[in-house]
């Protein structure tokens, strides 16, 4: 099973699903495996029909499933310096290189590798395969897929998310909220500031103001919060605008993040930014200039995922692999979406975060090993899961 996986493996690699393109020669490639051991495959393609979300199911359609999930894009290689091509898998010293090895297309294939194993132990609970697009930009196909599975007519109770957590079992991690605010103010010559709207200078009170949140928001982390840091945090990641010296800059751009522990975070967050546009920044703005403005666009707004005291994931993978604990992580995933729609989710699957999105990206084999060893166990026991 172990050869079968690294040769899978060595095939999704070589499909270069950077977000920015399509997914769909790979998805095809999953659905014609899923279909030959005998899965109902739904694609469902995004508006453009460039990219599209796989979920397939073996046993009944019907509710209380079990889902297992990955996504099927990568991060770019642009600009970093590879030692091998990204875009075929490279095997050295227990290791297998490639863009996309660990992040998430090793739990891809351990899965692919291992479904005619699952179509025969599959029998009164449902087996779902879920692989998204998007992730990596705003968790954008999982979007998509939630709403989708509505139209389909199935609800599963289940989900494992095989982000890379070097097999450790993850049940919570905070959101990640994304936004572009756009200022529009008026253009003249440095001499006159008055005369002018200085977008570059209402962003940079629009930033100071941010900043005053993020050190509230350190004041309000939960006494027993399970994040490091424990409370919600802020990042301004770009301030751009103007070209020259002597030009009142007429346009600023504001690129940043929050990472919310809970919602009313985010909730305090935007509300406060709101208020302190309508009520201080807009008025001095459009007193000058009345078609000046302050646009703020979604990115995206994916939530975390929160741990629960009861979560059937849970300890259905903590049987399958003899854990005794689940921990929390920094990274964002899909599963709070999975969550949000009712389903109790963990985060299990091979591979380091720390390979991620860098030069040189690998899984170790030992970390296949030990999946295919939980997936296996999932076949061998799939039909007590329901009990």
């Amino acid at each position: 099973m172990l050869a079968r996986t690294i040769d899978i493996l060595g095939d999704l690699i070589a499909f270069p699903t950077v977000s920015a393109d399509s997914n769909l020669a790979m998805i095809d490639y999953v659905a014609s495996h899923l279909e030959e051991c005998g899965a109902a495959v739904h694609l469902l393609r995004d508006p453009s029909g460039s990219k599209a979300n796989l979920f397939a199911t073996l046993g009944p359609q019907k509710d209380g499933g079990i889902v297992l999930s990955g996504h099927s894009d990568v991060v770019p290689v642009t600009d970093q310096d590879w030692s091998f091509d990204p875009f075929q898998m490279t095997k050295r010293d227990g290791r297998l290189y490639g863009r996309g090895s660990c992040d998430m297309k090793g739990f891809i294939a351990a899965v692919i590798a291992m479904a005619p194993t699952f179509a025969q132990a599959v029998q009164d609970r449902p087996l779902h395969f879920a692989f998204t697009y998007d992730e990596e930009v705003g968790c954008i196909g999982a979007g998509h897929l939630a709403q989708s599975l509505g139209d389909i007519g199935i609800t599963p109770s289940v989900a494992i998310i095989g982000e890379p957590t070097e097999m450790r079992i993850i049940e919570g991690h905070k959101g990640c909220y994304e936004y572009t605010t756009k200022f529009q103010g008026l253009e003249g010559h440095g001499s006159a500031p008055d005369l002018g709207v200085n977008a570059v200078e209402y962003a940079t009170r629009y930033v100071a103001f941010l900043l005053d949140l993020k050190d509230q928001l350190r004041t309000m982390a939960q006494p027993d919060s399970p994040f490091d840091p424990p409370w919600t945090t802020v990042n301004v990641g770009a301030l751009t605008g103007g070209t020259v010296h002597n030009v009142i800059a007429p346009k600023a751009q504001v690129n940043w993040e929050m990472r919310p522990v809970q919602k009313r975070d985010a909730d305090f967050v935007k509300s406060r930014l709101q208020d302190y546009c309508r009520e201080v920044l807009l008025p001095k703005m459009q007193a000058v200039f009345p078609e000046a403005s302050i646009q703020t666009e979604v990115v995206g707004e994916v939530d975390g995922l929160v741990p629960t005291l009861e979560n059937e994931a849970r300890q259905i993978v903590a049987s399958l692999t003899g854990q005794n604990d689940a921990g929390v992580v920094p990274f964002g995933t899909e599963a709070g979406i999975f969550q949000n729609i009712g389903m109790d989710v963990v985060i299990c699957g091979p591979g380091s975060i720390e390979q991620a999105h860098k030069a040189d990206e690998y899984i170790a084999v030992d970390q296949l090993e030990q999946c295919l060893g939980m997936l296996k166990n999932l076949a061998t026991n799939f039909d007590e899961t329901g009990q």
